[in-house]
């Protein structure tokens, strides 16, 4: 007859996530989470089997967090679109230990062969549709002018996640937001149809 545990999954993963954000990936092993939870570490061996097994979900549970975050609620696109990315910064600077684990580290999704990656995935190809719909752009402009902002972006929130930076979140998003606007001009979109972006952080 399977033994049963009292610990839940749940419990084991928010504990986990809890010791992410604060500590960092390298301070989680089955015994530092047991006392971490206040049970022993027959929960975590139960439910995991061993740390490879706990490392993969906790990476999709950290990235349903992270995901979490950054869903946008505005209708509009460009306005949509910016709240990701100021969610994207928040969590950098917020909590660096989680956005080097999921976006820097490789436990989020397997290696790119190229940024082509960026424009394909399914979410991001059903943005570029909105996007030159409703900047009146061909999907391949669109499609630049997403793959440049993300990877500036990302560019941006590496520097203050890494410590190589110390701005606020507000002066980052002045520069993607700039950046932004740089590279839908450089797609053709006329200044004026830009809309106006609200430079502040969360």
């Amino acid at each position: 007859m399977a033994r049963k545990t009292q610990i839940s999954k749940e419990v084991i993963l928010e504990a986990a996530l809890k010791m992410l954000i604060r500590d960092g990936y390298s301070a989680i092993n089955i015994k530092t989470l047991s006392k971490e939870i206040g049970c022993s570490t027959q929960p975590l061996v139960w439910h995991f089997e061993n740390m490879e097994g706990l490392r993969k979900a906790l990476s999709e549970y950290a990235l349903n967090y992270a995901n979490s975050k950054m869903r946008p609620s505005a209708g509009n696109v460009a306005a949509a679109f910016e709240q990701v990315g100021i969610a994207f910064i928040h969590i950098a600077a917020s909590k660096p230990n989680l956005f080097r684990f999921l976006y820097l580290e490789g436990y989020y999704g397997s290696p790119s062969d190229n940024f082509d990656t960026l424009i394909t995935d399914e979410d991001n190809a059903a943005l570029i549709k909105r996007i030159s719909k409703e900047f009146a752009i061909s999907e391949e402009n669109a499609g630049r002018y997403l793959q440049n902002t993300i990877i500036y972006t990302h560019g941006i929130a590496t520097l203050a996640a890494t410590g190589i930076i110390n701005a606020s979140e507000k002066e980052m998003m002045q520069l993607v937001n700039r950046a932004a606007d740089a590279f839908l001009v450089q797609e053709g979109v006329l200044l004026e149809k830009i809309p106006h972006r609200e430079e502040a952080q969360k």
